[in-house]
């Protein structure tokens, strides 16, 4: 599955990405300090700095997946974006 996080950075030339999982009232990052975490490790990977790709999904997949961006030169410095994902 691919999930996509666009970027519209006019200032900073390289903004911060950070995707986390959230599942059942838990936090837990994906894709934290430019690398994956967790399980992730081995089982996603990031597509042109800003897609967030996940192979052999399960339900344990199913989650609210978060794509933070922060960057500190722009008039908006931080933004997020929610996507639910369901992995039936």
């Amino acid at each position: 599955v691919e999930l996509s996080c666009i970027i519209k950075s006019i200032a900073t030339p390289d903004p911060r990405i950070e995707w986390k999982k959230i599942r059942d009232g838990e936090t837990s990052y994906v894709f934290f300090d430019n690398r994956m975490q967790g399980d992730f490790v081995t089982r996603a990977e990031i597509l042109s700095r800003t897609s967030l790709v996940i192979k052999n999904t399960t339900r344990m997949d199913t989650a609210t997946y978060r794509c933070e961006v922060a960057a500190p030169s722009d008039t908006k410095t931080i933004d997020e974006i929610n996507i639910q994902l369901t992995v039936q």
